[in-house]
Formats: C-alpha cells, structure tokens, sequence
C-alpha cells in the first residue's frame, strides 16, 4: 500500500498551469511525485496525463499511484492501454491491481496478456494476504554455481531490463532448490575466472510462503539486506520481497495497530479519502461495544449509594482515581503491545514479566498515593486521605497488572494484542477502579 505526501517541491505545478508547464513536469520529474500530483488533480485529468506519456513512464507513475486509484483507472482503461501498462509493471505491483478487481476484469485483463505473464500473476496472486508469498515478486535474478564471475556480470546485464533488482543474486541447482546468493558488489570485485560456487553464501537467509509480513520486514531489517528469498516446502526458489515492498507492508501494519491501538476497526483508504459512512462503521463497532462496558461503572457506584450520600466528598476524588488506574493501565498495555508486535517478548515470558510489573507498579502506586494524600486531606479529613491514598496504591497496581496481562491474553487466543491498548484496558480498569475505590471507603469509613 502506496501512502503518497502532498508535494511541498516549488516546481510542482499549480492547479490551473499552463499546458506546457504541466507537460514538462509529469515528463521529468521523479514517478513518485508525478503520482503524487496526479492525486491532486480531478479524476477526470488522470488518464489524460497519464495518456501524454511514453508507455514506460507512464507504467512506473501508474504503479505509484494508491492502489485503490489503480482499480479506479484500470476500469475506465481501454483493454489494449491496461495491457499494456499491466505488462510493464513490476510483478508483485500487478498481482496486487488483479486482486483488487472483480472476477470479471480479471478474466478480461487475463485475456490481453501473454501466457507467462497470467501464469505469473495467478501464482503471486493467489497466496494469502499478510504472507510473503502476497508480499513476493518474481522479478529475481538466478546464476548457474558453474559459471564464472565474468559470465555472470554478462548474464545480469542481458537479464537486468525484466528484473526488479540485481544487486543479490540467487543459485538454484536443476530442480530450482535455492543453493546459494551472492551479492553484486562480490561479483565485482572478484577476479573474472572465480566461479560462484567459490565465492557464493551457500546458506542464503529465505523464509516460507506463510511467513507474516511483519516477521519479513523485521528479517530484512535485522539481517540489513536488501531482498529476502521466498522457498516453498521442497526449498525451491518462488519468489523474493525487496525492502521496499518490506517497508510498504510494514508501515500498513503499524497503521493498522495504530488503529486497532484506539479502539478503530482497520481500513486501508488514507484519511483524506475515507468517506463519512466508512469512518462511521469502523469507529462505532467498539464505542458501542465500550459503553455497555462502562456500563459496569455505574452499576459501581449505583450499589454503594448510601456510602457516597454518606460521605459526598468522596465523588470529588472519583474522576482521579479511576483515571489513574486507565492511565496505569494503558501504559502497560501499549509497551507490551509493542514489545510483542517487535518480537521482543513472547507469551512464555509472561511469569517474569508479571512479578516485575507488580513491583514496577508497587512503586508507581505508592508514589501516586502520596501525592494524593494531602488533597484527600485537605478536602475531606484523615480518614478520607488514608481512603484516596490506599485506592490509588491499590487501582495502579490492579490497572498496570490488567494492562500488561490483557495483551498476552488476547495473544494466547490468537487474537490481535493491539486491541487491548486504549479505550479497552481503560474501560476494564475504569470499572475495576471504582469497585476498589468504595469498597475501600465503606470497610474504612464503617470502622
């Protein structure tokens, strides 16, 4: 998923700019910032501008464009102008155009292309998506383990016009099992009768067709590598994900925990495009679901009535302490999330982790329960500041050890810990706050 910024650069055209002005910056600048204007002008525009460009070019902005601008365009194009930008585009770039349109363009763009280019396409288009086999591309380079270096530079360069990257290499021996890489750079610099299978890593870091998409980007980053090999069962070469497309899959997916982060069912459309009804179902799902937890709340307080009309002060302490406890609660729920989604921590480290929470949050509640003590004081006397102080040492612990918990629960269950930061741990800590809060004040204040 493509998320192109407006152009600040003082030589994008303005709207309204004469022809030749226009011509001359969709035909020089970089695709990205030609894209990235495109999107910028009426709809109606696009295909005029793009049409204005050489065949190559006008593939590299198409493929720049936001995917769901892509199927807009596509379904306007005539068949012969789709094929033909389809057949320029970077493989995994059009897989990912053919899975967003319906059965029926599919089959009619299936039909302009070449035999190779639909098998291709069916293949990388058929995998899960979130994988890396939806996140591949066929676009790799191969060399034979017998060749020399200089055979293997000529080679790359015959190959080099259809491949998305060559600075990394792979060997296959005859059944196309991965035996080797070798980067371009290594090629260079060694003497023009070294055979690859000399100077080769004969163990290439790959990963399987079902590898998440998160777990290649952070692969990729670790290894500091420019692509990763894709290996099916038998360890045969299927494809590779270039960093590029890594970074891509990865900013989608931390967009998508930001969103799940607050309680917001994920969407892919970019904020400035998402229509009014679409960013209502995706918001009103938990806000309605949340209410029914507070409702939780203010069973709470209706059931100690006779405590609260006894000792009113006590509400003016309530919006602090169960504040408190959601605030504890969500700072340990957001960096456990973080820690799990980065492989930091997984879900056997949770017994070390808990005793460290309590302790984290023993020390936490005990300094926010001196600093209510005065105001508690100050307001309602000895007896209501010893109430306030031990509730907020008491909700800090129990919202801290329910923040951290929440997010191996959800783990355990195969759901997304994501989730559980924000508004949910809030609501949970919210109800289990005022609980404590006038259970302690009727034991105490009863005394």
């Amino acid at each position: 998923m493509r998320i192109l910024k407006p152009i600040s650069d003082e030589t994008a055209p303005p709207q309204g700019a004469a022809p030749g002005i226009v011509a001359e910056f969709i035909g020089m600048a970089h695709p990205i910032d030609v894209a990235a204007w495109l999107m910028q002008v009426p709809a109606s525009q696009v295909w005029q501008h793009l049409e204005a460009l050489e065949p190559e070019r006008r593939a590299k902005v198409f493929a720049n464009l936001p995917l769901d601008t892509q199927v807009d365009l596509a379904r306007g194009f005539l068949p012969h102008d789709l094929t033909e930008i389809v057949t320029r585009m970077d493989a995994d770039d059009r897989a990912d155009l053919f899975n967003g349109l319906s059965l029926e363009e599919q089959q009619q763009l299936l039909n302009g292309l070449t035999r190779k280019d639909r098998d291709d396409i069916r293949r990388l288009a058929g995998h899960v998506e979130g994988t890396a086999g939806a996140l591949m591309t066929s676009g790799y380079a191969t060399l034979g383990a017998g060749m020399t270096t200089q055979e293997a530079i000529a080679a790359l360069r015959h190959a080099a016009p259809d491949k998305e990257t060559i600075y990394r290499s792979y060997i296959l021996d005859d059944a196309g099992r991965l035996i080797g890489a070798i980067r371009l750079h290594e090629l260079i610099l060694a003497a023009d009768d070294a055979l690859i299978s000399e100077i080769m890593d004969p163990a290439p870091i790959s990963v399987s067709l079902d590898t998440d998409h998160e777990e290649v980007a952070r692969i990729i980053a670790r290894y500091d590598i420019l692509a990763l090999a894709v290996i099916d069962e038998a360890g045969r070469l299927v494809g590779i994900v270039t960093h590029d497309d890594a970074t891509d899959a990865l900013q989608a997916a931390t967009t998508e925990d930001f969103q799940k982060i607050s309680t917001v069912l994920p969407f892919a459309q970019s904020m400035r495009d998402a229509g009014i009804g679409m960013l209502y179902s995706r918001r009103i799902v938990w806000l309605a679901l949340l209410v029914f937890g507070n409702l939780f709340s203010g069973a709470g307080i209706a059931y100690f009535e006779e405590t609260i009309l006894a000792y009113v002060s006590l509400v003016f302490f309530l919006p602090l302490l169960i504040d408190s406890s959601g605030n504890a609660g969500a700072q340990s729920a957001t960096l456990m999330v973080r820690a799990l989604a980065t492989g930091d921590v997984v879900l056997r480290d949770w017994g070390k982790l808990i005793a460290r929470e309590v302790s984290v949050a023993t020390a936490l509640g005990a300094t926010m329960a001196l600093v209510v003590l005065p105001l508690g004081a100050w307001r309602g006397g000895p007896e209501i500041a010893l109430v306030v102080g031990l509730t907020m040492f008491l909700v800090v612990i129990v919202g801290s050890l329910v923040g951290m918990s929440l997010p191996f629960l959800l783990s355990r269950l195969r759901l997304d810990p994501a989730t559980a930061s924000g508004p949910l741990v809030t609501t949970i800590s919210d109800a289990v706050g005022v609980l404590v809060y006038f259970t302690v004040a009727t034991f105490i204040l009863s005394l």
